[in-house]
């Protein structure tokens, strides 16, 4: 496998992150039914005691509940968490005082003097990459934010961001995009190979492909809720063959679980995965996907079963 390319200062040392989109998100994860606050301050605590210390967080995650849970985990420990939070580029917000505004209230709920990476939630017209990178570029230079980054932006728009800022000597730090076994888009589409030209990190959401990778749903156990329109019984039967292989080269690795495997497929591709956590047991879980790797010869096939499945859509 080849060696773990250069990244920015804000992600040495982090291998695997925590993404929290589900704390304080009553709509899609169902905050304040399956799980409570308690639950996601024992999933904090468990991660940061195994070693993880990169919290994933937007604006926009439960409405500012997330940033807040987030900050009130981190008066817990004194362990030096990494924070990345998000803008999100609505169309009515149009100008860099919108995003300076959106900044510091971010850093006001996460009880912070700055935040070590900020991104660009995702492109959304009117306004261009071009002004967010200036927006981006003034936070830096006040020192509210580390870094900058991006989230879901295609090669094009990823290009321009990373030229935008290098005028102003700033590097693009990363682009946060769905990159998991079941999505491989952006080897396909030239953004893969840019970003690790160019030293560009990829955090990939959703690692386990929104719980597809964990083995747990069938065409017999269909996903239930806000996913269960979004997958066809005919697509979980043919993924069943790449789940098994992942349920086997787990058990060659000390009986690693198939979601396990999952995500450590994402490190192995030079990405930081971000699988979410809602309780102390997938906190748990999450962790023991890092401090290993698979062998060259096991991703290989991971990725023959994973173009078998995108050939036959």
């Amino acid at each position: 496998m080849e060696e773990e390319r250069r990244r920015h200062p804000v992600f040495s040392g982090v291998e695997l992150g925590i993404g929290t989109w589900s704390w304080g998100d009553r709509l899609i994860w169902g905050y304040g039914k399956g799980y409570q606050d308690q639950d996601i301050f024992e999933a904090f605590e468990t991660s940061v005691a195994a070693g993880i210390i990169f919290f994933d967080t937007a604006e926009v995650y439960g409405q500012g509940k997330s940033e807040s849970l987030l900050g009130q985990c981190m008066k817990t420990t004194d362990a030096r968490i990494r924070v990345a939070t998000k803008f999100m580029p609505y169309p009515w917000r149009l100008s860099k005082q919108n995003l300076l505004k959106a900044v510091r209230r971010s850093i006001k709920r996460l009880g912070l003097e700055r935040v070590d990476l900020y991104q660009i939630h995702m492109p959304l017209p009117p306004v261009t990459v071009e002004t967010w990178m200036d927006a981006m570029t003034a936070a830096y230079q006040e020192g509210l934010i580390g870094a900058v980054g991006v989230s879901n932006f295609d090669l094009g728009q990823t290009q321009r961001a990373k030229e935008s800022l290098a005028r102003n000597g700033i590097p693009l730090a990363s682009n946060q995009v769905e990159y998991h076994l079941l999505n491989r888009k952006m080897e396909k589409n030239g953004l893969f190979q840019f970003c690790q030209e160019n030293e560009i990190t990829l955090i990939a959401y959703s690692p386990l492909g929104m719980g597809l990778l964990t083995g747990k749903y069938t065409p017999e156990n269909m996903p239930q809720g806000v996913r269960a329109g979004r997958v066809r019984k005919d697509y979980l039967q043919k993924i069943q063959p790449l789940l098994l292989e992942l349920r086997r080269i787990g058990s060659a690795h000390d009986g690693k679980t198939a979601a396990q495997v999952a995500i450590n497929w994402c490190i192995c591709k030079d990405s930081i995965p971000i699988p979410g956590a809602k309780n102390r047991e997938q906190a748990k879980q999450n962790a023991a996907s890092g401090g290993w790797r698979l062998t060259e010869e096991e991703v290989a096939r991971l990725e023959q079963l994973s173009d078998q499945i995108e050939a036959s859509r």
